[in-house]
């Protein structure tokens, strides 16, 4: 079998899909390819499990960006609802409300603890590392390094796998900017006392410190199988069980020939003029060909995988947090999700709990290949030494593996990654590179969405007007903004359309 098609993309997740969606709606022939042979939605899909349903990573829907928000509107107009944000660290024995709460934290940690915690906070504010290039560094010049090692070191080593000093600084810097021990106690305090209310003209709000988001009321799945299936009523194509295993590039007829296999063993071929990408690089990379100049740089890039062990408990009430970060080294488990909490339409009997426990691996090693029997063992084990739900009380449970769920910012990512655009943005003008996996950034949806939101402008406009890289990950656009590439859209009359 042989499409042609104008826009190829490679990836059913948010990414991929707000593409699909964006082209499909100003008319333009798209087709997109998703690897997984039953649904879309990459890590944003939403998992079934005997009608309970699961949040892979769990995905609150707020953004900076209203254009962003208004596309979420547009997709999925009336299945939104509002959650109050609630999530605390469990530390030996104790919780923590995060974010913080300034008297509930002295107490926990006791005043010798607490004043030592401040003495090395202020030691790091008046003699800070400069240029600091791990994480380490970074958290230690925002935080002192005795707060490091309590809140910090231990649940980022098990997210990541490795040493916070071989951990780049960018991490800290995107998922945690903006937020120091200083901002902290200040909004502790107000939380401690009751004074937190938040005004307009209060200046940007920390991403850290929201208190509320808004969730489609059965998973962000919801949200995905809505834009592929607008994506259809628009004229384009959404086919799953296609995984891309080879593309190659004619210059003279700029086009792409691209190849993707079945799981049943069957093949088929695409043509098309663009091709955007929100599969991993180093997958990308190594179906190209001929072999790109950057292959080495792109074998070099890593991902953290993770496993989800949901366990279904007979009990009402087990906590009210969304999650709970598990910074305690006597366990391995890193977050517990609590589903209900994120939708009480995720869990159909209100005589039963729903909890997620997540365990960060690399695909492959002792963890990740473990059989099922032990990994829900291994977390049943390990709720009753946190004590959140009596083990005896789990009746049922699910295991989720999901690969390459966190692009890896080791010290040479940054450089693997500039040159590896390099050659492709040299090599190949119409191929463009989206989203998480895509860009090796790691980003939430609301940042993917934008990259995809901005790719699809270039290929209307018919040339790379936007430069989706100076996107940061709070999805703001750094320099034409986001109000020009509205009247960019304007000016070509491609109004967005409401999904019919």
């Amino acid at each position: 079998m042989s499409l042609h098609t104008e826009t190829l993309v490679i990836g059913g997740g948010p990414a991929g899909l707000t593409t699909g969606y964006m082209l499909a709606k100003a008319g333009r022939d798209v087709v997109v390819l998703e690897r997984d042979a039953t649904q879309v939605g990459g890590i944003s899909r939403t998992v079934a499990y005997k009608g309970f349903l699961f949040d892979i990573g769990g995905h609150r829907f707020f953004s900076k960006s209203q254009e962003v928000v208004d596309l979420w509107n547009e997709i999925l107009p009336d299945d939104f609802i509002e959650r109050p944000r609630l999530s605390r660290i469990y530390y030996k024995g104790k919780t923590y409300a995060y974010p913080l709460k300034a008297f509930e934290a002295l107490r926990n940690l006791g005043l010798i603890e607490s004043g030592l915690c401040v003495a090395s906070y202020l030691w790091a504010r008046a003699r800070p590392i400069p240029d600091p290039r791990s994480f380490h560094d970074w958290v230690r010049n925002q935080f002192g390094e005795r707060l490091f090692s309590i809140f910090f070191k231990t649940y980022t080593e098990k997210v990541w796998g490795m040493s916070c000093d071989d951990i780049s600084a960018d991490w800290a810097a995107q998922r945690i900017k903006g937020l120091d021990l200083g901002a902290a106690i200040r909004d502790g305090l107000k939380r401690s006392l009751g004074l937190h209310r938040p005004a307009a003209g209060d200046g940007p709000v920390i991403k850290t410190l929201i208190e509320s988001f808004r969730y489609p009321r059965r998973g962000p799945g919801m949200m995905w199988d809505a834009a592929a299936t607008a994506i259809r009523q628009h004229g384009g194509k959404v086919l799953l069980d296609r995984r891309v295993d080879a593309l190659s590039y004619d210059s003279a007829t700029k086009l792409w020939t691209v190849s993707a296999r079945r799981e049943g063993g069957g093949r088929e071929t695409f043509t098309a003029r663009n091709v955007v990408s929100s599969a991993p690089i180093r997958e990308l990379v190594g179906a190209i060909r001929p072999a790109p100049l950057s292959t080495f740089q792109a074998r070099s890039l890593r991902y953290r995988d993770f496993v989800t062990v949901a366990l279904i408990a007979k009990a009402k009430d087990s906590f009210p947090d969304n999650w709970i970060y598990v910074h305690d080294p006597a366990v391995k488990v890193g977050r517990v999700q609590n589903f209900r909490s994120w939708s009480p339409e995720m869990v159909p009997d209100d005589s039963y709990t729903c909890l997620g426990l997540e365990y960060f691996c690399f695909e492959g090693d002792g963890l990740w290949n473990a059989p099922d029997s032990e990994l829900i063992a291994l977390a049943r084990r390990e709720i009753g030494l946190i004590g959140l739900v009596d083990p005896a009380s789990v009746v049922d449970a699910c295991v989720v593996r999901q690969p390459k769920a966190y692009p890896v910012y080791d010290d040479a990512y940054r450089a693997h990654v500039a040159t590896i655009r390099r050659d492709l943005e040299g090599s190949y003008p119409t191929l463009h590179l989206v989203g998480r996996n895509g860009m090796h950034k790691y980003n939430n949806q609301d940042h993917a969405m934008m990259t995809a939101m901005l790719t699809a402008r270039n290929i209307l406009l018919g040339e790379r007007r936007y430069d989706v890289w100076n996107v940061n990950e709070d999805a703001e656009y750094a320099e034409a903004g986001l109000s020009g590439a509205r009247e960019a859209l304007v000016s070509e009359r491609m109004v967005p359309r409401k999904v019919a």
